[in-house]
């Protein structure tokens, strides 16, 4: 493992240090009427969304990484007197691990510093747009009180003073581990912008991250952005989330160009790497931009050296399927799939390689950067049966997070990826059952490999995003 704490070359090495942010009051708050203003698709039950979802997530991410604060607890943590105060970051009882962070206890830590906490609140205020007694109001909060306030919006006695930040529990756009800098993302809505502002004062003021504070990487609009009229600004905007970003193999990073991240933000991301010397080529894949695929990492994300999930629409087999139509489309259409994909390395930045399809560069990832000694393969969403690929990769199928190789999270709603699964030689097995196995000793975690754990999904599937996007890993063990 790495002494530095902060380290990710790959998409499956080992999981050892992830942060997560479990569903706030903030979320309870979110009106139909605001919910796609903030990114939702629909309301969701809070309590729900906790109990019977998110708390299990945690409670798997303990078992695999830092099973002594959970293994001997678990029969306290589930009493039903003591539910949810093992989750709750300003409880007593919080489980304060240093392998699954809370960027709410982060934040909180770094409070109790005067400067910091004068900065901050000054931040978010200015950033709100709030009144300067509010601001006076809020640095007379304890930190535990503050930390869960400038996320949630709601202070102690229940009034709501900011809007909520829902999409904080997607941890994975706030950053991305880039081999051991840290890139620091751009949101592409104003919906998400205090998620920055948090984000931004954790690492650059928090213990975990000392040790690579000159290799924190941020990017931003040009000098003369604030220049250009609406329209120039438009085609010049420097946007970049986590879920556009994946980190393949040490030398080889991923950057989606989609209805998030834009091409200029790309463009700066792949010339500061280059300059550092931190990767060896970047490969951007133009998606289109729409709702329904929002980050690449929702049409796919990778589960062991030579096998991926991904969205049959986007893909060879989903291209020969349409191939299949006998009488051509007529016109001009908005619902292509088409992508483009362009490689780049530092010593030819100016002749990208083409792919024409994704999995040929997925084929390539496993092949030549991974070393794989078996022939690549794919799972498709919804099993490759339409239309279960289209709904089930809506809900996530294509977004699950390695815990290691071969061993993955994924939502139990989507019956047709699993059997998918299945047929590559997966077990498959419910998040529930699992976790009663380790709690018996029946099971444990190291011994568990090729296994597809299904977590429940009815209120986190309405958020829009899977445990890929739920997870942002800031140290994995090298796959080599």
């Amino acid at each position: 493992m790495n002494n530095k704490g902060i380290e990710v070359s790959s998409e499956i090495g080992t999981l050892r240090r992830v942060i997560v942010h479990s569903p706030d009051g903030g979320l309870g708050k979110v009106i139909p009427t605001k919910a796609q203003d903030w990114l939702f698709e629909d309301i969701i039950h809070l309590e729900s969304m906790r109990k019977n979802e998110y708390d299990l997530y945690i409670k798997l991410l303990l078992y695999f990484l830092d099973p002594e604060k959970i293994k001997d607890k678990i029969n306290e943590i589930d009493k039903a007197e003591n539910q949810r105060k093992f989750y709750k970051p300003d409880n007593p009882q919080y489980f304060n691990s240093d392998k699954v962070l809370e960027p709410q206890f982060l934040l909180s830590q770094i409070l109790e510093d005067r400067e910091v906490r004068l900065r901050l609140v000054a931040s978010c205020c200015a950033h709100e747009k709030t009144s300067y007694l509010l601001q006076e109001e809020l640095l007379l909060l304890s930190s535990l009180e503050l930390a869960k306030t400038l996320i949630s919006g709601i202070v102690p006695n229940g009034r709501m003073i900011f809007p909520p930040i829902p999409n904080f529990i997607f941890t994975r756009d706030i950053g991305i581990t880039v081999n051991n800098h840290l890139l620091l993302s751009r949101p592409a809505t104003r919906t998400r912008a205090r998620e920055a502002i948090l984000t931004r004062f954790i690492v650059f003021n928090h213990p975990t991250f000392n040790k690579i504070k000159d290799n924190i990487i941020e990017i931003s609009s040009t000098e003369d952005y604030f220049l250009l009229d609406d329209e120039e600004k438009e085609l010049k905007r420097v946007t970049a989330e986590g879920g556009d970003i994946m980190m393949v193999a040490p030398n080889h990073l991923l950057i989606g160009v989609s209805e998030r991240t834009t091409t200029h933000a790309a463009n700066q991301i792949m010339q500061r790497l280059f300059q550092h010397n931190v990767v060896e080529k970047v490969t951007v894949l133009k998606i289109p931009q729409k709702r329904a695929y929002m980050h690449i990492d929702t049409t796919f994300t990778q589960v062991k050296r030579n096998l991926w999930v991904l969205f049959a629409p986007f893909s060879k087999y989903g291209k020969e399927m349409e191939n299949r139509d006998l009488i051509p489309s007529l016109g001009e259409r908005n619902d292509s799939t088409d992508l483009e994909i362009l490689q780049f390395r530092k010593e030819h930045i100016h002749t990208p390689k083409k792919f024409p399809y994704l999995e040929d560069l997925l084929d390539d990832i496993s092949q030549k950067d991974l070393k794989s000694t078996m022939p690549t393969e794919f799972i498709y969403s919804g099993d490759g049966e339409f239309p279960f690929g289209q709904r089930e990769q809506w809900t996530d199928s294509c977004n699950v997070l390695a815990l290691k190789e071969g061993v993955v999270i994924g939502y139990d709603r989507n019956d047709r990826t699993a059997n998918g699964f299945k047929k590559k030689g997966f077990e498959v097995v419910h998040a529930t059952t699992l976790l009663s196995q380790f709690k018996s000793g029946e099971k444990q975690p190291e011994n568990i490999t090729n296994t597809l754990i299904l977590l429940p999904s009815a209120e986190l599937s309405r958020a829009r995003g899977g445990s890929h996007c739920l997870s942002m890993p800031i140290l994995r063990e090298s796959i080599f």
